[in-house]
């Protein structure tokens, strides 16, 4: 491998981990945004009863290729622990695979996809023992769209 490839292939890596970075805070801050407004001293709208639940207009929904949703439960999560990741791939084919971290630093193992269906997905997996405490992407790929959303990991205080 010469000189040339290998900074190219570090250059591309470095790219694709920014990028990722930057998918996840940018979903995560509008999530952080709505979730903050909705738990805010102030009284709710009135709701119309019995309204069909409408979509929202075209210029509010994520770009075409990211409107998969994806929790994970539990959230927080322990190192080791297990968890579950759910969602709807939001007009993809299906859930065809499930990453966690970033490349080099993942922090899902022991992954099972054990419904693929794109209406209503489900996969499980344990986290590595080998994380601490803080926050990391959890991101689907729909065949199509796909879906992000953060986990924060902690470590239960010692007796625990």
């Amino acid at each position: 491998m010469s000189v040339k490839s290998s900074k190219s292939s570090v250059l591309r890596h470095g790219r694709l981990v920014a990028g990722t970075a930057l998918a996840a805070v940018a979903i995560a801050g509008g999530t952080i945004g709505v979730a903050a407004a909705a738990t805010s001293d102030h009284p709710a709208a009135p709701v119309a009863a019995a309204a069909p639940a409408a979509q929202p207009p075209a210029a509010e929904q994520p770009p075409e290729g990211a409107r998969a949703t994806v929790k994970v439960d539990p959230n927080p999560a322990a190192p080791g622990g297990e968890v579950t990741i759910t969602g709807n791939c939001g007009g993809g084919k299906g859930l065809k695979k499930v990453i966690g971290g970033y490349p080099g630093h993942e922090i899902l193992k022991d992954l099972k996809i054990v419904d693929a269906n794109p209406d209503a997905f489900k996969a499980t997996a344990k986290l590595t023992t080998k994380i601490g405490n803080g926050v990391g992407p959890v991101m689907v790929d729909c065949d199509g769209e796909a879906g992000v959303t953060l986990l924060v990991t902690h470590t239960p205080p010692a007796g625990e």
